[in-house]
């Protein structure tokens, strides 16, 4: 029976954090984007994010945040969600789950602790901006 649940991958499809310019802060900001760079809209979707990790030796979690969006299309990237300076050193984890036609996908994106830095720059597809991205 497990042999006849087919599980589809999900390619072209990205979680991206770049940093911009917070006039509330008035200081550049990390933000959390979903990067759709396929040919096909996303529909139903539903992201859960939270962050994981130890901080001088203490273990932390951070809330789980949950978003949704109807619909994410074909070459565009939405804004998820601010990430706070001190979330960067945990494991900052996107359960993201969509629909694109009658077919459910969902993949766990992950940032490891650290990894999201200026060192880690890189062109964003869709964005063309630099960011740091997770495939």
């Amino acid at each position: 029976m497990k042999k006849d649940i087919i599980i589809p991958k999900v390619e072209n499809v990205y979680v991206a954090a770049l940093q911009e310019w917070n006039d509330d802060f008035m200081e550049n900001t990390w933000y959390a984007y979903l990067v759709n760079d396929s040919d096909e809209k996303l529909e139903a979707v539903i992201i859960v994010s939270n962050a994981v990790g130890e901080i001088d030796g203490e273990e932390r979690k951070t809330s789980t945040m949950r978003h949704a969006f109807t619909e994410v299309l074909p070459d565009t990237a939405v804004k998820i969600e601010m990430m706070e300076e001190s979330v960067l050193a945990l494991n900052n984890s996107f359960m993201v789950t969509f629909f694109k036609g009658n077919t459910l996908y969902d993949k766990e994106y992950i940032f490891r602790a650290g990894s999201i830095s200026k060192n880690n720059l890189q062109e964003i597809p869709v964005i063309y901006k630099e960011g740091v991205l997770v495939r």
